[in-house]
Formats: C-alpha cells, structure tokens, sequence
C-alpha cells in the first residue's frame, strides 16, 4: 500500500472532484512536447531529432482557429530549440496557449544514472536525482518562457511514491501523468488500472497536488465487470485486447487520435459526458506532427487524416456543449469544490 501523500494512494468516492448540478464537463488539449526518437529502439541521450519542431506552427495555428489553447508539455531538448520557442513564445504570451513540463529523465540533466528501461521511468531514480532533474527542467522553462511551469507530466506516465511531494515543493500545482486504465509494470512502469477518471488532489506535507488524469474509458457489453476482464486478458498481449473488443465485450478507448479512430473517440466521448466526468483529458505527442516520426503517422495521407480526426472530435464536443479549458481554469473549479 503507498502511503498518504502519493498519487498512488486513490481517494474514495465522496472526494473526487465532481460536476455540480447545472455543470457541464469540459475538455483540454494536453501535448507531450518532446524530441523525435525511434519508439522501437533502446533508450539513449544522443541520437534523437527535432525535425517535427516547426510543425508546431501548423498544430498552434490549428487549435488556435478553433478557440482552444492546448497545453504544451515541452522537455528538455524542447526548451534547447529555438524554433520551438519563437513558435510557442508569441502564442503563449499572447495567451492561445500554455505551457507546462515533461520530463524525459534520459535526456535531462544532471546525467548521473545509467540510461535503461527501468530508468525511463522518472519514479524508478533516487529521490535525490528524482528532485534535481524536475528542478532542472523547471528552472530551464522558466528562464525561457519568462514563468515557472505549474502543470506537469511525467515522461512514460512515470510517477513514484514522493512525487507529488516534491512537485509540491518545487512549485507545481497540477500533475497529469496518470493513465487511467492502463498498466505499466511489465517495462518497469506503474500500475494506473484502478485510477479515478475523476480529478482529485493529492494533500502532501509541503502543499497540494491536483491530479488531472488523461483520460480513457471502457465500452461493451460486460459494462462495469468490462474492465476487470479486459485487465485480466489483455496482459497476455494486445491481441488479445482487440479480439475483446472485435467481439463488443469490452473496449478500452483513450481520449487521443493516436491510435484511437474517431468513431470510438466519439464514443468515449460520450460515455465521459454520461460520467460526467468535470475534464475530459486528450493527449497526443509533438512528432506525430509531422509523418515518419511515431507508428501514428506514417504519411502526408495520415498527417491530413490527424486532423480530420480533430475536425470531427471538436465538432461533436460542440453538439455536446463540451467546451474547452485551461489549467487556470480547472484549479480554479477544483479549488471552488474543495472549499465547499
């Protein structure tokens, strides 16, 4: 059992953060800003690209016209980029967007651990290293961007047991690493099967944390008991998954066009409002911006289907009366629950 104070230790029911009578959810855009690298190949602090980097003017352009100011989680090689920042600079001072911290402990300083599966989980280093690194990445944005982050996610969804002290500590008010529904423990990650989809703040010695999961949801037939079996045969590979939910027992869907048809992301975007879930959480990486960089796309015909993907996700958010939000704006509405 982790103790109080951590990310791990869920909260029951009665306080998780809810829509209040005659509220209606919102959704946010969160994009793991980072450096191109091959998924398939063994973790390394050299040898990454930027080359996907000025599609970030595309992307900010895109969301930019449709009234939503995603936030961009940027790690370290990011911060290093001069391109990154002229494009996200302007439009996060002119308030079309925010930013927020990723951190990619494999390519972040102090560089004092070796460079491993394990290791690319932030949560798996030493407290001390743990610390230093979130520091470094802090310090790093704000000396670029002019204010210090307070949203952050870990790389790989990799939280441990003194996380949210230590964001506490360093400043950061709201962490959106955990994965709902997913289970990492087989590369060395953390188990997020159990987590809330609802939001809940995580109360530390040194202050509080909210927890802002990204968001995924089941579907099927097997309705509440889907989960638990999907869990249960779903470790034996994806495969297995998939012929759950080919048969309609039981589907897992996450909230990003990563993967994810815009059909089931519909879907699931109806099951989160039903839930009235208060934040709907999409999320997808930088490089899959530009074609050739993640399995997600391969080609100028998959880039374009991207975002015909977003066409219509924010379309149908708009005939659900879901309207987009910020960071402020949900510490704002946790906060108002918490003192009521």
């Amino acid at each position: 059992m982790q103790s109080a104070g951590s990310f791990f230790a869920y909260p029951p029911a009665s306080e998780l953060i809810r829509l209040g009578d005659g509220e209606r959810s919102r959704f946010w855009v969160t994009i793991d800003t980072e450096e191109d690298f091959d998924w398939d190949a063994a973790f390394a602090r050299t040898g990454f690209g930027l080359g996907s980097i000025p599609a970030l003017a595309a992307c900010q352009d895109y969301f930019a016209r449709a009234a939503v100011r995603p936030i961009y989680l940027v790690d370290w090689p990011v911060i290093a980029d001069e391109r990154a920042f002229d494009i996200l600079g302007p439009a996060c001072a002119a308030d079309r967007c925010e930013i927020g911290a990723q951190l990619h402990p494999w390519v972040t300083p102090p560089h004092d651990e070796e460079v491993s599966a394990r290791n690319s989980y932030t949560g798996n280093l030493p407290v001390a290293l743990q610390r230093a690194k979130m520091m470094m990445l802090r310090d790093a944005i704000r000396d670029r961007y002019g204010t210090a982050p307070t949203v952050y996610r870990a790389g790989r969804y990799g939280l441990g047991p003194e996380s949210a002290t230590m964001l506490a500590e360093l400043g950061f008010c709201c962490d959106t690493s955990v994965r709902s529904g997913f289970d990492y423990r087989a590369g060395h990650g953390p188990d997020y099967r159990a987590a809330p989809l609802h939001p809940w703040w995580v109360r530390t010695g040194a202050g509080a944390v909210l927890e802002m999961p990204v968001t995924t949801v089941f579907d099927g037939l097997l309705g509440r008991a889907g989960p638990a079996l999907y869990h249960r045969i779903a470790r034996n590979g994806s495969r297995a998954g998939a012929a759950l939910a080919r048969l309609g027992l039981v589907e897992r869907i996450a909230l990003t066009p990563e993967g994810i048809p815009v059909d089931r992301a519909i879907r699931a975007i109806d099951i989160a409002v039903e839930a009235r879930l208060p934040v709907l959480n999409f999320s997808f990486h930088s490089p899959s911006l530009q074609p050739g960089n993640t399995p997600y796309v391969r080609t100028a015909a998959d880039l374009d289907q991207f975002y015909r993907w977003w066409d219509k996700v924010l379309d149908h958010l708009a005939r659900r009366g879901v309207e987009p939000t910020s960071s402020s704006e949900i510490m704002a509405m946790a906060e108002r629950k918490a003192v009521g």
